[in-house]
């Protein structure tokens, strides 16, 4: 169902069962996968593929060039999974020439209006980016987080698996995984404990994440000291607490404490 005043070009790909708002202009080199729904005014620029099952608002532009005053036109892409929702006025950008020439976005997240990926981010599942929220270009966010609206998130920082950022948070820095941040600049404000009991953490493994936050961030001790203590307690054993410690060893800009 494409709406007579939709411009779709020749060479994009379109799958079974896709509708095409009005207005909406879909060009060269673009891929859309089934069930699609592309709102009104919606642009979407390639070279990008979108997976299955994805609401695209009205006014939503994706797949255009990062904002880099070095990109040259250069053959780089967007990719975006299945069964997204991307509200009204969303921008995803394609990548710049920087580092892997993709833009990737996962599958089953919202991205409510206005919010924004910049080039070369890495946005994973089950994520949601409320009103406003913003990321700069290669950011890497987890799944399972939570970005309140007009969060702002430094280019290069990463944020850890089921953390939740509060509304306005200004975070140059990595927020680790399971923790609820927010303010300017982020700070930490303890485990995002129901955000895990939701997402299936039993008690035993939410008590061992609590022993190793309390390590990293309330001891005192200086950070390698932390993540040495945290390895050598075996009562800390678990694949949450290893994913932990080695997001926390990988941090290029920073850890949030």
């Amino acid at each position: 169902m494409i709406h007579e005043t939709a411009t779709v070009h020749p060479d994009a790909l379109l799958g079974r069962d896709v509708s095409v708002g009005a207005y909406a202009c879909i060009g060269p080199d673009v891929e859309l996968g089934n069930g699609c729904r592309v709102g009104a005014h919606a642009v979407l620029e390639g070279p990008m593929r979108i997976g299955d099952d994805n609401m695209i608002g009205p006014h939503a532009v994706l797949g255009t060039p990062p904002q880099d005053i070095a990109y040259r036109d250069e053959p780089t892409r967007l990719e975006i999974g299945h069964r997204n929702t991307i509200r009204e006025f969303v921008t995803m950008h394609r990548a710049s020439t920087k580092a892997e020439r993709l833009t990737a976005v996962g599958d089953d997240n919202m991205f409510m209006a206005y919010s924004h990926i910049g080039h070369d981010c890495r946005v994973g599942n089950h994520v949601v980016m409320a009103n406003g929220a913003t990321l700069a270009g290669h950011v890497t966010i987890h799944d399972h987080v939570n970005i309140a609206g007009l969060c702002a998130i430094h280019q290069f920082a990463r944020v850890g698996a089921h953390a939740m950022l509060g509304g306005g948070t200004m975070a140059p820095m990595d927020i680790p995984p399971f923790a609820m941040a927010s303010g300017n600049h982020a700070k930490l404000y303890g485990l995002n404990r129901r955000g895990l009991q939701r997402h299936g953490f039993d008690q035993q493994s939410i008590a061992a994440i609590r022993k190793a936050y309390r390590l990293l961030f309330q001891s005192g001790l200086r950070l390698q000291q932390a993540l040495a203590a945290i390895e050598g307690d075996s009562g800390l054993d678990y694949p949450p607490i290893r994913y932990l410690v080695e997001f926390v060893r990988g941090s290029e800009r920073g850890i949030t404490r």
